[in-house]
């Protein structure tokens, strides 16, 4: 099986045409989508009829659930400027994603890890020197038991990456399409930088045998992007559209 697997489009359409278009030339079996699908500052609305429109098995990141649940007055912007653009339909169609889906025999996807969509799995954060990659031991922990499955797919960190288990297992985060880089305060000041502004997504196969990953990046109009996310207000997000780093 043939797998293009996306992430965190950040409702930013721009992007995520472009690797629509890619994965198109991929000859894929499947296209699996990891969440955080529209908060942003570029068109959520325009991504939302995209992403609908679309064949994909997706599963609901933790901006599906804030958007879904939190009032307005206690949502971050990019929620808001998604909230106030999204259709009865729109809305709909979120609440119908799950938290985690098997989308094969033997896989399984979700946004952060299965029972989290607000941790990271590949990467850790520490009260001195931010984040860092996570230690085999901190991904089986969160993973929990996961032996019946050879692949897992994880997004939330925007940072591509990969994770050979001791059972055999491929864990794969393709990036993000829509959004490359960030930084956080929770639970400890930290920024998760892909080095450049590139769409991101990943493609795995089993032909060999085994699970084996292929990161793709995929150039697109990002200063039509920035233009969009400055308009507003947001010179931070629009910095790391254009760069695929944080400002400093």
């Amino acid at each position: 099986m043939r797998i293009a697997v996306v992430s965190d489009v950040h409702g930013n359409v721009l992007a995520l045409d472009a690797v629509l278009a890619s994965i198109d030339a991929e000859g894929v079996d499947l296209t699996v989508n990891l969440g955080d699908l529209l908060s942003g500052f570029v068109c959520p609305a325009e991504a939302a009829d995209r992403l609908m429109a679309a064949d994909m098995v997706t599963v609901a990141g933790n901006h599906e659930r804030q958007l879904l649940t939190f009032a307005p007055e206690v949502m971050g912007l990019a929620d808001r400027v998604a909230d106030e653009q999204l259709t009865v339909a729109h809305r709909d169609w979120l609440a119908s994603l799950p938290m985690t889906v098997e989308p094969g025999p033997g896989i399984l996807a979700f946004h952060g890890t299965p029972g989290d969509d607000l941790q990271y799995l590949l990467h850790s954060v520490d009260p001195v020197g931010g984040a860092r990659e996570a230690t085999g031991g901190e991904v089986a922990q969160r993973l929990g038991d996961v032996s019946g499955y050879s692949l897992l797919l994880c997004g939330h960190t925007h940072v591509a990456g990969s994770r050979r288990l001791g059972n055999g297992a491929l864990v794969v985060n393709p990036g993000s399409v829509g959004w490359p880089a960030y930084a956080d305060d929770t639970p400890f000041p930290h920024r998760m930088e892909a080095g450049s502004p590139h769409a991101r997504y990943a493609v795995v196969d089993d032909v060999s045998g085994v699970w084996r990953v292929e990161f793709r990046q995929v150039a697109y109009d990002w200063e039509a992007a920035a233009v969009r996310a400055r308009g507003f207000g947001r010179a931070d997000v629009a910095f790391a559209l254009r760069h695929g780093r944080v400002p400093a």
